[in-house]
């Protein structure tokens, strides 16, 4: 295998990581071997288009052919072919060979672009691919959220690239030229959020149009006789010039006919511009096609590609401009036939999702390239599944899929749609009344995908889950299901062979099942339990009883209904005569529920077996030592009766029986000893040693809860509780025990996981901006959402409650529109569609609006039926009187939100309008809009709302451009990828920067071979990739990484996602870094004002940002703007980092600096004085930071001393005074950089420019890694040269900055 090595040093990484844990994968020295074979080298061949010079392209042995076609079609100048083959010496190469299995393709080889003729399916393509191109500059597509793209306004504030064209082109007069005042609602203070800015107008979306109409022609498909003479179909063209145009499409290419709108003439015209591509026939009719569509390519090119390339999962945009609608016959085409993905690029149109899910996770996985083979098609299908049951869950509810039981009522309904099986979210035949009816069944399905999604992570071979999309759309649920092969031919009772269909009654079980099931016991910490079934008999079962075990007629073995794959939480479900713990009691538990599935999060789990663990480790600790304690007192007292030697071998006999191997092979003297130990008096003595080390782990194992007594082995029985489920006699302990693990869980969740939330978030290890970013920090430590109104009480009782109050402020406006979204979903299910948008206004209205009464607008304007049809069955699922929605008002929803939060939530909202809530919170309106919008899936027009006007409502039905669905799924991970980054990011933690770095861009390889190049998981590789190219001192690397990460979070997370402001916010450092100051201000801006909008201004992150825009302010001379930033830094700092903290001495430091440059010298030596008392008290005189300070303080003086004495002289001497002139120098960039890095907790490593060289060489030796022998022996003395730099540095230092 070539190259390995050069992954040497890899594998020692990895081994010394792993060598602390317990379990390593003996697998994994193996894998890294592995990474070699994805990275052979590429090669260079030159590709020959008709009417075009020859290029090179560089291309890799394990590449495709069809991606050298990719490539071509995205090229400037062969973009508008599709149709072609690609020939080696007259050879055609097939499009799915690999270019390593060709023969004679080797570097400099000739591949010729050879025009193939038409086919029906070739000439869509081709005019998709040309509607494509015209479009490509266009975002209707992002906002329309189809496709898979989003949008992302990066290029607006860096005005095109940052990389080559971002160069400074004049060193010196950069500064003058910068205008830095920001626009007044960013200032500090402004109480103003506009949402225009939200969406700055992108110069490149000026359309530059090249036809008027490009569509299907009336004319289609061909008659027989034209078929004949090789017409495929016809297209009908306006071009700019107003000329009206009908064009064939043969198997020759493309020419006029003579057709017109209401005459058929297909014979072709005279000149008919037969060409091989629509686009050349087009430029030669059209002169403003030619010059615009090269024009347009241009700019295409041009774009960076992260702003170009699909997401994996679509991204919604919550507002939109108002854009015209153009013709489109492409879209007119997709909207009519069901194209998902590509279905006309595989055989047999509809795809079989279950075979191809299935098929993909069996595929091996035994060496690193399968596995990333494996993984890739996993995460593929799992993304085109997801758009397909989006898109199908959307058709369903907007009533375009027929109903498998038609005859049913409309909320029974389920529906077939493009091999996807659809239900709705609500009880069908009471099948959930026990469990809290129609808000069961809304619970259910998202409790069923947690389960998928835990049981699909364990990977068991030979266990098989469904594909589960769960998608919420115009208030109904619908769950997405792949079929299991032969299930709807027969009754459910017949098919499932484990578990239950009646929740517990009748109850199966099959070995098979069993040992399956046994596999994911452990790292699902679910216990294998036997339950009663009606008849009485004992049932084994290694999971819920709900849970079925199905073999479909492919013969695999299927589980599904998987909604009680983790244990009940009790704290939400009252049962009659158990009591809770004290500490839940304290808090009101347990409380009545909406629904009797509430259970404990895999991540409580995790963290409480954690919690235990520890435990039994110290409890079994503190035995052992008392017993050694107990030992030492029995010795001493044996003195006089035995000789020495065996008091010493009695004190050092080993608690473990290995052990005591151990030492007696070891050494001479041990041995000597032991055989004087042998005589009959003292074996007793060594057999009680060994059974009390067992009594200690006994003992251990029982006050932690463990199943078994000999080790440690925390389980949960996900049935206990459960209604109608009964378990044997024989089982009553054990079930006494498991009720107890339950309660101790519960209270676990309320002492110890709510408080560390807390506690994180005073001191700021956890910084949540708005609901997203909060219900990830709660559910990343177990807590459900539900405990909401919990933690909001908890930290309202904190002692420090003001440094709290962003957490509470974000927690109320969370709870609230989580309330109005419950409201809502049942108010939607009441609107019939052509209601929908002024029902959504109305309901906008009653929430935001301050106008008392809001009146809906009934939609009598566009057209009303005079007569009413009575016999409509096809109702919407629910409708009832369809204008009920009409009637909701303002106080009666506020009282609805209220109600909602204390039965929902348990907490009490003191307010009956918005305007009460927000005088009361402290909440802003935009915020709560984006809240609900996103939530709630509405998509409004951006403009500036008047929320607070008391005559006129803030919306009206013009304002609702859509509703898009809200869709949760499966997120397939790449884990050796994973694995890589996670092992970088512990190498750069412990100050192995270098090794770090190489780990990371090899993680960010394997990312991209699963994942392609978008993904959340790539974006924190790019950040932390940039990071590290930032303090090994490679400027301009930093910034194109950095970039790439911005785009990809706008892209993948959304533009104002508080992921995307903190990328803004680096970005900015490293432009700075790079003397692009106007852009660095610029991106600032645009991060606080994403900012306020997301979570105000009253947030401890926004010190951070003004203190960034304070110092940048500060170097380019703004003194006055610069001290209103860094003062409202100051601030903010002080409130949440109290006044003695050492960021606010850091503050008070670039404030008076800034005094200092206005020659205010008292101003400035008060704030240095402020901020050496802090130093002083919290670390000391001798601290550099304190010496520091006192130095700056007496420089400070001297400069005063020295203005005054200019002041005196004038006064004196008048006018006349011969002055020395005063030195204000303007501060040097350097010195802002190495605040800017202070602040933002970089701390450099100083490289010579020789390691930094060796640095650049290495890492490119890795990507190239061509003759690995040769280059590694020279290699070795830099990198050792490297390491002693590297290790030898503060460690410590490192891990506090690289903040990931």
């Amino acid at each position: 295998m070539n190259g390995d090595g050069g992954h040497d040093h890899i594998e020692e990484a990895e081994s010394k990581q792993e060598g602390g844990a317990g379990d390593a994968d003996p697998g994994d020295e193996a894998n890294e071997q592995e990474v070699i074979v994805i990275q052979d080298t590429g090669f260079t061949v030159k590709i020959q288009a008709p009417g075009t010079e020859p290029f090179d392209l560089q291309v890799s042995p394990q590449e495709m052919v069809q991606e050298i076609h990719q490539v071509l079609m995205d090229r400037e100048d062969t973009c508008h072919r599709t149709c072609f083959s690609l020939q080696l010496d007259g050879n055609v190469l097939d499009s799915f060979a690999e270019l390593k299995s060709i023969e004679g393709l080797q570097e400099g080889s000739l591949l010729k672009v050879v025009e193939e003729p038409y086919t029906v399916r070739e000439a869509r393509i081709h005019v998709r691919h040309v509607r494509d191109l015209l479009k490509s500059l266009d975002p209707s597509d992002a906002y329309n959220g189809v496709d898979c793209n989003s949008l992302s306004f990066l290029s607006v504030f860096t005005d095109g690239d940052l990389g080559e064209s971002g160069k400074r082109k004049k060193k010196g007069s950069e500064l003058e030229q910068i205008d830095c005042t920001p626009p007044e609602h960013i200032l500090p203070g402004s109480k103003d959020r506009p949402l225009v800015p939200l969406q700055p107008t992108n110069k490149d979306w000026k359309p530059l149009q090249c036809l008027k109409v490009l569509t299907m022609s009336g004319w289609n498909p061909p008659p027989g006789n034209r078929k004949m003479h090789g017409d495929l179909m016809y297209l009908y063209i306006v071009t700019m010039e107003e000329r009206h145009v009908s064009i064939t499409a043969s198997t020759r290419g493309f020419y006029l006919n003579q057709s017109t709108t209401y005459t058929f003439s297909p014979k072709p015209a005279n000149p008919s511009f037969l060409t091989h591509s629509l686009v050349e026939l087009l430029s030669q009719i059209s002169p403003a096609f030619k010059k615009n569509f090269t024009a347009l390519q241009k700019k295409r090119v041009q774009r960076h590609p992260f702003e170009r390339i699909a997401t994996p999962f679509q991204v919604y945009s919550w507002t939109a401009p108002q854009i015209d609608h153009a013709m489109d016959c492409v879209r007119a085409e997709d909207a009519y036939t069901s194209r998902l993905g590509y279905e006309e690029h595989i055989p047999g149109q509809t795809r079989d999702w279950n075979e191809e899910l299935q098929t993909t996770r069996e595929l091996a996985r035994k060496n690193l390239p399968e596995r990333l083979l494996r993984e890739r098609a996993i995460f593929k299908v799992h993304s085109d599944f997801a758009a397909a049951a989006t898109r199908g869950a959307m058709a369903v509810i907007d009533g375009n899929v027929m109903a498998i039981n038609p005859g049913e009522e409309t909320r029974m309904q389920m529906f077939i749609w493009n091999n996807i099986f659809f239900s709705l979210g609500f009880d069908v035949k009471d099948h959930y009344r026990e469990l809290g009816g129609d808000a069961a069944a809304h619970a259910a399905p998202t409790n069923d995908l947690n389960g998928v999604r835990a049981y699909g992570a364990v990977d068991v071979e030979g266990l098989y889950t469904l594909g589960t999309v769960v998608v919420d759309y115009r208030g109904n649920r619908v769950t997405a299901q792949s079929i299991i092969p032969g299930i709807l031919e027969r009754e459910q009772e017949q098919s499932v062979i484990y578990g239950s269909i009646d929740f517990g009654k009748t109850v199966v079980s099959h070995p098979k099942y069993l040992e399956l099931l046994d596999k994911t016991s452990r790292p699902l910490k679910v216990q294998h339990h036997a339950v009663l079934s009606e008849k009485n008999e004992s049932v084994d079962l290694c999971s819920s009883v709900e849970c079925k075990g199905i073999i479909g007629n492919d013969g695999r073995h299927y589980i599904l209904d998987l909604l009680r794959t983790f244990p009940p939480d009790l704290n939400f479900l009252p049962v009659e005569d158990e009591e809770l713990p004290p500490e839940c009691q304290k808090l009101g538990f347990p409380c009545q529920h909406r629904h009797r599935l509430a259970c404990l999060r895999q991540e409580l789990i995790e963290a409480f077996v954690e919690h235990r663990y520890l435990l039994f480790m110290k409890m079994a600790a503190i035995q052992l030592m008392q017993q050694k304690a107990n030992k030492e007192n029995k010795a001493t007292a044996l003195t006089n009766s035995a000789s020495a030697e065996m008091t010493a071998s009695s004190t050092a006999a080993p608690k473990d029986p290995e052990a005591s191997k151990a030492t007696q092979t070891n050494s001479e003297p041990t041995q000597t000893v032991s055989e004087a130990t042998q005589t009959p008096a003292s074996q007793p003595g060594t057999t009680t040693e060994i059974t009390t080390s067992r009594e200690v782990v006994l003992n251990a194992c029982k006050a932690v809860g463990s199943i078994s007594n000999t080790s440690f082995d925390i389980r949960f029985n996900p049935d206990i509780y459960s209604p109608g489920v009964r378990f044997p006699e024989d089982c009553a302990e054990d079930i006494q025990k498991q009720k107890q693990l339950l309660k101790d869980g519960a209270a676990f969740l309320v002492s110890c996981q709510i408080p560390s939330l807390v506690k994180d978030c005073l001191d700021h290890s956890a910084l949540p901006m708005d609901g997203a970013t909060l219900t990830e920090a709660l559910h990343q430590r177990g807590i459900n959402v539900r405990y909401l109104g919990t933690v909001l009480e908890f930290v309202d009782k904190t002692p420090a409650r003001a440094q709290l109050d962003h957490f509470y402020r974000i927690g109320i406006s969370e709870l609230i529109t989580r309330c109005a979204k419950h409201i809502f979903k049942t108010y939607l299910q009441g609107v019939e569609l052509s209601a929908l948008s002024a029902a959504v206004s109305h309901f906008l209205n009653c929430f935001l609006s301050s106008f008392p009464d809001a009146v809906a607008h009934l939609p009598a304007d566009e057209l009303v039926s005079r007569r009413k049809n009575r016999k409509r069955r096809n109702r919407v699922p629910g409708a009832g009187d369809n204008t009920a929605w009409a009637s909701l008002t303002p106080t009666e929803l506020w009282k609805n939100v209220v109600s909602e939060a204390q039965s929902y939530y348990n907490f009490t909202l003191q307010c009956d309008n918005v305007d009460l809530v927000v005088e009361k919170y402290g909440l802003q309106k935009i915020t709560l809009l984006r809240e609900i919008s996103i939530k709630t899936g509405i998509q409004i027009l951006i403009k500036e709302y008047n929320f607070d006007s008391r005559h006129k409502t803030a919306f009206t039905e013009e304002d609702i451009l859509n509703i898009f669905p809200v869709v949760k799924h499966v997120n397939p991970k790449a884990s050796d990828a994973f694995h890589f980054f996670q092992s970088g990011q512990a190498k750069v933690q412990q100050g192995f920067l270098k090794e770090g770095c190489e780990l990371i861009n090899e993680a960010l390889n394997l990312f991209n071979n699963v994942y392609g190049a978008m993904h959340v998981e790539i974006c924190a590789c790019l950040r932390l990739l940039a990071r590290l190219n930032y303090i090994m001192g490679d400027h301009p690397e930093a910034l194109s990484n950095q970039q790439k990460a911005v785009l990809m979070s706008e892209r993948v997370l959304g533009i104002e996602h508080p992921n995307t402001i903190q990328e803004y916010i680096h970005l900015a450092l490293y432009c700075f870094a790079n003397g692009q100051l106007s852009t660095a201000l610029k991106l600032l801006y645009r991060a606080r004002y994403l900012m306020l909008m997301v979570c105000g201004e009253d947030h401890p992150e926004m010190a951070l940002l003004d203190s960034n825009i304070g110092l940048v302010l500060h170097g380019v001379m703004e003194y006055d703007l610069s001290l209103r930033f860094l003062e409202n830094a100051l601030a903010i700092n002080s409130k949440y980092h109290g006044p003695r903290s050492l960021k606010v001495a850091l503050s008070h430091h670039l404030v008076a600096r800034v005094y200092e440059s206005k020659a205010e010298f008292r101003s400035a030596l008060q704030h240095e004085k402020e901020g050496y008392t802090i130093y002083k008290n919290q670390v000391g005189e001798s601290h550099e930071k304190t010496k520091e300070s006192s130095e700056y303080l007496k420089h400070l003086t001297q400069q005063a001393v020295a203005l005054q004495r200019t002041m005196n002289e004038i006064y004196k001497n008048g006018s006349s005074a011969s002055i020395m002139p005063l030195k204000f120098t303007a501060p040097s960039m350097a010195s802002v950089l190495e605040q800017l890095n202070i602040i933002n907790g970089i701390i450099f490593i100083p490289l010579s420019q020789k390691d930094l060289e060796n640095l650049k060489a290495e890492v490119q030796r890795r990507q190239m890694l061509q003759e690995p022998g040769k280059i590694e022996e020279n290699q070795e003395d830099c990198l050792l040269e490297l390491d002693d730099k590297l290790a030898g540095r503060d460690a410590a230092a490192i891990r506090s900055n690289l903040w990931t």
